[in-house]
C-alpha cells in the first residue's frame, strides 16, 4: 500500500556527508554527556526498598506518588501491581535509614488518608543486585548487536552488517545521551525500550538494504549512489505509513500512559525518530563509503561446460 509515489529519485547520497557530520557531532555530544554526567539510574540498578501495599478499593496512583514524594524521597516509582487495588512502591536507599524505617514512614503517610491500607510485603534490593542487573543488561545489548551483525552478514553482505550496526549504535548512544543530559531516570523499562529500538531500527535498515539489492538486479546501468537513492525514494511511502502509525501509538503512551510508562515511551519516541534518520542517512551512506557494489549482492550465474551461451565454451589452452 502506498499513499503516494515519487516519480523522480531524491538525491539523498549527494548530501550524505553533511548529514553524517551532523550525526557525528550529535553522537560526540551524547558520548560527552554520558562520560561527564552519567546516567541517573533507578532503584533497580542502585538498590533500595520495594513495598507492596493493598487498598480495599481501586488505588489512585498519582495521589499516592505525591504523598510519598512529600516525605522527601526522590525518584519514587509507584505503579499498579497485579490488581487495581495492589500498588508497588520503590524507594531509593537513604544513608542512615533502614529499609524497615522507610517502609514504616511511607505506610504511616498513606494511612493518614486511607486507614485501611495494608502492607503486603517489603524487600530490600541491595547494590550488588543492581550491579548484576546492569551487567545483565549490557550483556543483553551486546548479544542483540552481535546477533544483528550475523543476521545481516548472512542475508546481505558484511558491509551492510557493519553499516547497520554503526547506525543502530548511533541511535542507542543518542538515546542514552538524552537521558544523561536531562538526567531522566534510567530504569529497566528504559533499557527494554533501548533494546526494542535496536530491533526496530534494524528492520528499517533491512527494508532499505533489500530494496538496494533489488535495484542492483533490475537497473544495471545505475551507479551505486543512484541505486541507493532509488531504494530510499521508493520506500518513503512505506516508511511514513509504518513509522507514523508506530509513533502515534508511542505518543499516546507518552501523553496518556502516566508516570509509569513515561520514560519508556520517551526512549521509544527518541529512538524511532533517530532510527528513521540513521537508516537513511547513516546506514546507507556508510554502506556506500565501504564500497558496496553490484557484485557483492548479485552473483553471476555459473556456466556449465559446453554452454552455448558461454563465449569461452569449447576453447582450448
Amino acid at each position: 500500500m502506498e499513499f503516494f509515489r515519487i516519480r523522480r529519485d531524491i538525491p539523498f547520497m549527494r548530501h550524505a556527508l553533511i548529514f553524517n557530520i551532523i550525526s557525528f557531532l550529535t553522537f560526540a555530544a551524547a558520548v560527552f554527556f554520558l562520560v561527564t554526567r552519567g546516567l541517573h539510574l533507578s532503584v533497580e540498578f542502585t538498590g533500595g526498598t520495594v513495598m507492596q501495599v493493598s487498598y480495599s478499593q481501586a488505588a489512585e496512583i498519582e495521589p499516592i506518588r505525591q504523598r510519598v514524594a512529600a516525605l522527601g524521597f526522590s525518584d519514587v516509582q509507584v505503579q499498579s501491581f497485579g490488581t487495581a487495588r495492589d500498588v508497588m512502591i520503590r524507594l531509593p536507599a537513604q544513608r542512615g535509614v533502614s529499609s524497615a524505617q522507610q517502609s514504616e514512614q511511607v505506610l504511616q503517610a498513606l494511612r493518614a488518608t486511607h486507614p485501611d491500607v495494608q502492607l503486603q510485603r517489603t524487600e530490600f534490593v541491595g547494590p550488588s543486585v543492581g550491579e548484576e542487573l546492569a551487567i545483565d543488561g549490557l550483556l543483553a545489548l551486546a548479544m542483540v548487536v552481535v546477533g544483528i551483525m550475523i543476521y545481516l552478514a548472512i542475508r546481505f553482505e558484511w558491509k551492510f552488517a557493519v553499516a547497520a550496526i554503526l547506525a543502530n549504535l548511533h541511535d542507542v548512544i543518542i538515546i542514552l545521551g538524552f537521558f544523561a543530559f536531562f538526567q531522566w531516570e534510567f530504569s529497566l523499562a528504559v533499557l527494554a525500550a533501548v533494546l526494542a529500538v535496536l530491533g526496530y531500527s534494524v528492520n528499517e535498515s533491512v527494508v532499505i538494504f533489500d530494496r538496494i539489492r533489488e535495484a542492483f538486479r533490475r537497473y544495471r546501468k545505475m551507479t551505486t549512489e543512484e541505486v541507493i537513492d532509488h531504494a530510499i525514494t521508493s520506500t518513503i511511502s512505506r516508511t511514513i505509513i509504518t513509522h507514523g502509525s508506530t509513533q502515534l501509538m508511542v505518543l499516546s503512551m507518552l501523553l496518556f500512559g502516566g508516570a509509569t510508562l513515561y520514560y519508556f515511551a520517551l526512549a521509544l519516541t527518541i529512538g524511532i525518530l533517530f532510527g528513521i534518520y540513521s537508516s537513511v542517512f547513516v546506514a546507507a551512506a556508510i554502506a556506500m563509503w565501504l564500497g558496496v557494489k553490484r557484485e557483492d549482492l548479485v552473483k553471476a550465474p555459473v556456466r556449465k561446460d559446453g554452454d552455448p551461451n558461454d563465449p569461452n565454451a569449447g576453447a582450448t589452452v
